[in-house]
Order: C-alpha cells, then sequence, then structure tokens
C-alpha cells in the first residue's frame, strides 16, 4: 500500500508493506491525474515480489501490471466511463489511459469483480467478457445509518439553514455531468413555484471545492442562479456519516436521477433511515429497493412527477418508507464479505 494512514484499518497480525510514490492512488485517480510511470513501476515491482496466491485490486484505479504467479482479482465498479467518457473523463489522454489500464487489467484478470447484478451485465456485454469470469459481491450502508427515533438537526445542519418543518429532497453524491443534476434543479423550479410546494427545499450534498473527479459544480450553481431558486437550495459540501444520518432521517425522500449507478449507495444509506427514494432505471436500484420508491428513466423526462406524487401523499411516503428499512436491512457487510471469499477460494483453486 501507499497511503500510511490507511494502516490502521487493516486487521491485526496483517503483514503491511508500505512503498514511496510520488502521489497516492486516491489523487492519481482524479479527473485530472494519473499514476507516475515511475510510481507504477514501484508498485509493480513491489507486488511482483510477492509470494501470494491472490492478488486483489479493490478498484480498477489501483491496478498495476504484476508479473508473479499470483491469481489476480481486479474489481470493476461499473462501465460509466465507457458509456459515458466524455462526462467523466473529460480530457483525450485521461481517456486514453483509462482505456489501457482497464484493458491491461481485464488481460491479467483471473477473476472480475463487480457490485451489482446491472454492473456485471454491463461489464460482459460492453467487453465481451466470458460471463463465468464476473462475480458480484454487493455493497450495503453503513450501519450507523438507520432510523432516528427523535431527529433533530444538528448544530452544523442548523447552520446550513436546514429547517425540518419544510419538505426537503436530498440528493448525495458528486457532481460529474453524468449525475443529471441539471434535471433535477430544473424539477424542483418548476414544483417551487406552485403554492402547494412553496416550503419545499432540495439541498445538495457533496463536495464541491475539493473534488478529485471531474465536477460540474460550478455549471450547476449558474443554474439554481438563473432560476432564481437560490434561497430554495442548499449546497452543504462533505458532511461526514454522523451529520448525514440525521439529515437523511428529517428528509421527505433522495432523489438519484443518475444517467447510471452501479450499484447507488446513497440510495440504501437513504433506504436504511427510511426515506423513499427516487432513482435512475439505470442501476440496480429497482431490485435492490423493492417498493421503496419511484424509479425513472433519466431520458424521458420522468422526474418532476416522480417528486410530486412522493412529495404531495404521506400516506405513500410511510409505505415506501416501510419498504425502503426492509430492503436495506437485507443488504449487509457480511454478506458481501462471504460473497468475496467465496471468489477468492474459487480463483485460488
Amino acid at each position: 500500500m501507499d497511503v500510511p494512514e490507511d494502516v490502521s484499518r487493516l486487521p491485526g497480525g496483517a503483514e503491511i508493506r508500505l512503498l514511496q510514490t510520488d502521489r497516492p492512488a486516491s489523487v492519481a485517480a482524479s479527473a485530472e491525474g494519473s499514476r507516475t510511470l515511475g510510481d507504477m513501476w514501484r508498485m509493480s515491482r513491489g507486488m511482483s515480489a510477492l509470494r501470494a496466491d491472490v492478488l486483489l485490486f479493490p478498484t480498477i484505479y489501483s491496478f498495476v501490471p504484476t508479473f508473479n504467479s499470483a491469481k489476480k482479482i481486479v474489481m470493476i465498479h461499473d462501465v460509466i466511463a465507457e458509456t459515458y467518457p466524455k462526462l467523466t473523463l473529460p480530457r483525450t489522454t485521461a481517456r486514453l489511459f483509462w482505456k489501457l489500464k482497464v484493458a491491461l487489467g481485464r488481460m491479467q484478470a483471473d477473476a472480475i469483480v463487480t457490485v451489482s447484478e446491472f454492473s456485471r451485465r454491463g461489464i460482459v456485454e460492453h467487453f465481451g467478457i466470458a460471463p463465468e469470469r464476473v462475480f458480484v459481491v454487493g455493497e450495503a450502508s453503513d450501519p450507523v445509518f438507520r432510523v432516528l427515533p427523535e431527529a433533530k438537526p444538528t448544530p452544523l445542519l442548523c447552520s446550513l439553514g436546514i429547517d425540518p418543518a419544510r419538505r426537503m429532497i436530498v440528493y448525495v453524491g458528486g457532481f460529474g455531468p453524468h449525475k443529471n443534476l441539471e434535471a433535477l434543479v430544473d424539477a424542483v423550479a418548476r414544483l417551487a413555484v406552485r403554492p402547494e410546494f412553496r416550503d419545499l427545499r432540495l439541498v445538495m450534498v457533496g463536495e464541491y471545492k475539493k473534488e478529485v473527479f471531474y465536477s460540474h459544480y460550478s455549471a450547476i450553481a449558474g443554474q439554481v442562479s438563473r432560476l432564481g431558486i437560490a434561497d430554495k437550495v442548499i449546497f452543504t459540501g462533505y458532511l461526514p456519516d454522523e451529520e448525514l444520518v440525521v439529515l437523511l432521517n428529517l428528509s421527505t425522500l433522495l432523489a438519484l436521477p443518475s444517467l447510471m449507478e452501479g450499484f447507488g449507495l446513497p440510495a440504501v444509506e437513504a433506504a436504511a433511515c427510511g426515506r423513499p427514494v427516487i432513482a435512475t432505471t439505470q442501476s440496480p436500484l429497482p431490485d435492490l429497493l423493492q417498493g421503496a420508491g419511484i424509479f425513472i428513466n433519466p431520458h424521458a423526462g420522468e422526474l418532476e412527477s416522480a417528486l410530486e406524487t412522493i412529495l404531495a401523499s404521506p400516506d405513500l411516503r410511510r409505505q415506501m418508507s416501510k419498504a425502503a428499512v426492509g430492503a436495506a436491512q437485507a443488504l449487509t457487510w457480511d454478506a458481501a464479505a462471504r460473497q468475496m471469499m467465496s471468489v477468492i477460494h474459487q480463483v485460488a483453486g
């Protein structure tokens, strides 16, 4: 590994080898970043020297070619960058480096792991990979995300202008163009001028000042200003989980109208808090959160109607809330760990 701060998170008894790199993988994975040849050589040489049975690359970002007898498992989260390359990697050189890295990862992988059956189908179809080489290891929300009996705004949420007396649409995630946030802002602007929705607020949670991935934040903020709804939209920036769980409990619903999601973890976190969701059909969420929300075609202009339906009906929200909690509880990290161990044993023989 190349980030010493992560050492404390490793289990006791693990042998730790730190390699000096010019920039950590998290920085190299940014929209404008890349691994230097020196870093790739050092990481490749260090891993190739290991007498390991299996090498697991938890993301394609962390993959480097290795040359030893170890079986290799490479995780590819989704095919968003392949489906919408210009919306995720704006520079031509970044797209070329990405294609090369993914191609090398696929070539060296004895098995590919992804996070949902939806992503598995996308990987098989896009890359033409044999289905038996691609395995699913699911995700789950952290236990911190739960229904709070008496949720009240924290001092931080109060300072941001969060008012539990108002109906709130919450979005959580990045501000990349593929997140389809212009459509969300447009829909909220049209609803907010109607008398029955005058209390409506849109709360957008996500880092936008130091975002490493391609961000469309300035365009979103400009759109909010042009539409005259700056008093109805709150950009919170990054929120730690302890604050986010309170916000989700206070919200009316979570919206995730992306063009595509490999898993859609924010929607699962919201469901664990008993919140209805509106999410894209281009994701595994319609299957994972059945009955917990409305799932929309992001290209078909269905978002405003879905928002109106949930916002206007307390009874529907109560029904969806019950289904949401049950669906989220069915997804656990213990189950994901068992899935991963099964893949490792199969690959290791």
